[in-house]
């Protein structure tokens, strides 16, 4: 008899500690905030000097702002994953932040391999020719510089690209 009540009062301890670690377990806990984590891409478009034209030298180019540069992204499968143009600021600077840009595969899908800054237009009727310095025409890559913003609940990694460079339609012909 002793060891049936023995049995009954260990089985009620077991479902008393049970409950106990259930209930302990459904408690919510406290908020936890997540860092939202984005992706930006930076650089500069500037008008080429016609004393550099057909080079990619930018010596004595001079800031562009206003105009527009695109940030297009392609999966391992080389279909398009992300495309967005983007307006180049004062002094020619943009800032391209990438949201809705999505890893798909975690190696080929990164925006080092996977994304390229693409020169569109120019504001500038005076410097309004597309150039390939830097691969503007077939898509500038990505370089990772280290650089991270940091905030209480964003983080933005930044990548660059270029510099890029428009050029005037004309140029005055050098004479000796």
């Amino acid at each position: 008899m002793a060891s049936t009540q023995l049995k009954v009062f260990a089985s009620i301890f077991l479902l008393s500690l049970a409950h106990a670690l259930t209930s302990a377990n459904e408690q919510v806990p406290a908020k936890s905030v997540e860092k939202y984590v984005d992706v930006v891409v930076e650089g500069v478009v500037y008008c080429q000097s016609c004393e550099r034209y057909g080079t990619w030298s930018l010596s004595g180019a001079k800031p562009i702002s206003n105009s527009t540069i695109s940030v297009i992204c392609k999966d391992y499968k080389k279909r398009v994953s992300f495309y967005k143009a983007f307006q180049t600021g004062v002094n020619g600077y943009f800032y391209a932040e990438l949201k809705g840009f999505e890893i798909g595969h975690s190696l080929f899908d990164h925006p080092l391999q996977s994304c390229r800054v693409i020169l569109v237009s120019s504001h500038q009727e005076n410097c309004n020719i597309l150039t390939n310095v830097n691969n503007g025409l077939m898509g500038a890559p990505l370089r990772y510089e280290d650089k991270r913003l940091i905030g209480s609940h964003y983080e933005a990694v930044v990548y660059a690209a270029g510099p890029l460079a428009f050029r005037p339609a004309h140029c005055i012909p050098k004479t000796n």
